[in-house]
């Protein structure tokens, strides 16, 4: 492949032969934030309310979220269905959901499949259960732990 595409992880993730568990929000708060709608795109700052909580999307806003995700989603397609790859995709407008145990384990932690994203990577990691699942298009999912984005957390690149 031509070297450049080395940067995204599409193509490299299609050469990696160890297994691979890809957890990820469908609608990552930091690429929102930083990739699909930076401040530096924003001078009218039109996406504010929407960046710090997606509940206060417009109808235009989620449509452009919604086709995010699909682009996202067919960047996935590429990897196949090996059983030694693992998928936990989930609509929760979140980023790094293994760092607290509110998103990793506990009552109340985001679910797909009603499992934990500890139970899956368990059973996923032990060989009980391939997991490879894709949660359907916000605002379907109601286990999402969203914490309400504090902007001086995530600062911009």
């Amino acid at each position: 492949m031509k070297p450049s595409l080395c940067f995204f992880p599409q193509y490299v993730a299609q050469q990696i032969q160890t297994p691979l568990f890809i957890l990820n929000a469908a609608y990552d708060s930091w690429q929102i934030k930083n990739v699909l709608a930076p401040s530096v795109a924003d001078p009218r700052d039109c996406w504010h309310d929407c960046k710090l909580d997606i509940k206060n999307c417009s109808p235009s806003q989620l449509k452009i979220m919604q086709g995010f995700r699909l682009w996202f989603l067919r960047a996935l397609t590429g990897l196949g269905t090996s059983s030694s790859r693992a998928l936990f995709i989930n609509s929760c407008y979140v980023h790094c959901q293994t760092e607290t145990q509110a998103t990793w384990l506990t009552n109340g932690s985001n679910l797909l499949n009603n499992a934990t994203i500890a139970k899956a990577v368990g059973d996923w990691y032990f060989d009980r259960i391939p997991f490879q699942k894709i949660d359907c298009p916000y605002p379907c999912d109601k286990t999402c732990y969203n914490p309400v984005s504090d902007p001086q957390e995530q600062p911009s690149v």
